[in-house]
């Protein structure tokens, strides 16, 4: 699985109006009057807008983890990689999202599809972390 960046300009807020209230996925339920109500995006998506890139998905490594191919990332390079994170980072130069888990002696990339192998990186191999994701938006299409 890949990523590719994508070249954006930024213009702040993106405000769409917002129904306040849910959409049953089960069961209808009766109609309600929702008030309309404006929801910037950004506020919503990105929390350092300095340091937050898009970035589309090429692969299914991590389906099972809701990122689907052709996926666009939120991926924010000021966040702090956590245990069980999800990241993007450079692998011999090419981009790939994979959760992240922290051992004492080594690294691990781990995919969320079976048909794929975690990777190990050792201490002393390079592993550079671009940023976390943050959110996956995908089109229902």
């Amino acid at each position: 699985m890949s990523v590719e960046l994508l070249e954006w300009a930024a213009s702040w807020p993106l405000v769409l109006p917002y129904f306040d209230g849910s959409v049953p996925a089960g069961f209808p339920s009766p109609a309600e009057d929702y008030l309309e109500t404006p929801l910037d995006l950004t506020d919503l998506l990105i929390e350092n807008r300095a340091a937050t890139f898009l970035m589309r998905v090429d692969g299914d490594s991590m389906k099972d983890a809701g990122i689907l191919n052709g996926d666009l990332l939120v991926v924010d390079r000021a966040a702090t990689p956590v245990n069980g994170s999800v990241v993007v980072v450079a692998v011999n130069g090419q981009y790939t999202v994979k959760r992240l888990r922290r051992e004492p002696d080594c690294a691990w990339l781990e995919p969320a599809n079976p048909l794929y192998q975690a990777v190990r990186v050792s201490v002393g191999e390079e592993l550079h972390v671009f940023g976390v994701v943050r959110h996956s938006i995908h089109s229902m299409r």
